[in-house]
């Protein structure tokens, strides 16, 4: 098995050989590693290089635009060094403290009108050059790696990160006609996003708004199924319109589970990362591991940060022996590895993943 195929068939519970690896690392922990192993590839470095499965996409262009002064959108002064995305939302520097952390601002979160909403220079898809995506894709699967394109933040988390989400949760909870606005806006832009990397031949699709806190869910499921399901089923739709076989892998952190159904509905494929301090892997499994595969399931709240190698060993273990032969699961870091994380333990990660082998491998 090339390392695509073997996680397609992991993906699609058909059966694998290995255990592909994963991991994303702060600012200080890049740093560790370019002083460790300056500039190797990290498949060399950890001498695993069928773990190491995807390639992801580039971004696809946006129509060129005047210049945006997003300043006029906020109505205090933001720090030197703040930086603007694409849809306006600040991020200001934040204490020595905060690390790698900024401050997010929202650029319509004084907006009163629909009529401030609807003339909001939202970015526009370039739909029609898109030969930086193809050529991605064929060259990901020339070297035998899956082709992998990003939209996280799909709908929810950019619509409030530009609304604010007091401000959206309003608008939603009075049926504001600015709610649906917002929204089905960004769903658009998703969509014509997302047909493009399922045009290009992209093996799986990465979609996500986190739409879980600690240990409860974001909003009720009336308002999820109401607002939201609806949206992320369209967006789904339109790429497995074009691409059938794609593979739909969707991010919330958090506790998410009453809302796995809905997402199961949506059309998801992929739930991650199923973080072990607000929801069993064993539980989750038990109940949708014939309906979902998973990615994550390696807390980045408790072992990565503070268990010992031999506990990270033996998570990685128990939770692939759990999703058996056939797959089902990419254990990996809930989430970015932060500085607290001694660079043993990722170590250890990677090692207890080579270790594991199916019955095939």
């Amino acid at each position: 098995m090339t390392a695509r195929e073997n996680l397609l068939g992991m993906y699609r519970r058909t059966g694998y050989q290995h255990a592909p690896v994963g991991f994303g690392l702060c600012p200080s922990l890049q740093e560790t590693y370019r002083k460790i192993a300056g500039d190797t590839p990290k498949e060399e470095y950890f001498d695993y290089p069928e773990g190491f499965c995807l390639a992801w996409l580039p971004w696809p262009e946006y129509k060129q635009r005047n210049p945006v002064d997003w300043t006029r959108y906020f109505d205090t002064p933001l720090k030197p060094g703040t930086t603007f995305n694409a849809y306006g939302v600040a991020n200001e520097p934040g204490s020595e403290a905060a690390k790698h952390m900024t401050y997010m601002r929202h650029p319509l979160g004084r907006a009163t009108s629909l009529e401030e909403l609807q003339a909001y220079p939202f970015p526009e898809v370039n739909t029609l050059d898109t030969g930086h995506i193809r050529q991605a894709v064929e060259e990901a699967h020339a070297k035998g790696l899956a082709a992998l394109g990003s939209v996280q933040c799909t709908i929810w988390e950019t619509a409030w990160y530009i609304r604010d989400m007091t401000q959206l949760m309003m608008d939603m909870t009075l049926e504001d006609e600015k709610a649906t606005f917002m929204l089905d806006t960004i769903t658009d832009i998703a969509c014509q996003h997302l047909a493009l990397y399922a045009e290009a031949g992209a093996d799986v699709v990465e979609l996500g708004d986190d739409i879980g806190m600690q240990s409860t869910i974001m909003m009720s499921q009336e308002m999820y199924r109401t607002w939201l399901q609806p949206r992320l089923t369209k967006v789904i739709a339109t790429v497995k319109r074009i691409k059938p076989d794609i593979l739909v892998f969707y991010h919330s952190c958090g506790y998410v589970e009453p809302l796995i159904p809905n997402l199961i509905e949506a059309g998801i494929d992929i739930l991650n990362p199923v973080q072990p301090e607000c929801m069993p892997f064993d539980r989750i499994h038990k109940k949708y591991g014939q309906q979902l595969s998973f990615n994550g399931t390696l807390g980045t709240q408790t072992t990565m940060p503070f268990g010992t190698p031999k506990d990270v060993r033996a998570t990685v273990l128990k939770n692939l022996e759990l999703a058996g032969p056939a797959g089902g699961l990419y254990c990996c870091p809930t989430h970015l590895l932060e500085p607290e994380v001694p660079w043993a333990n990722v170590e250890a990660y990677v090692k207890a993943c080579k270790e594991f082998r199916t019955a095939g491998g």
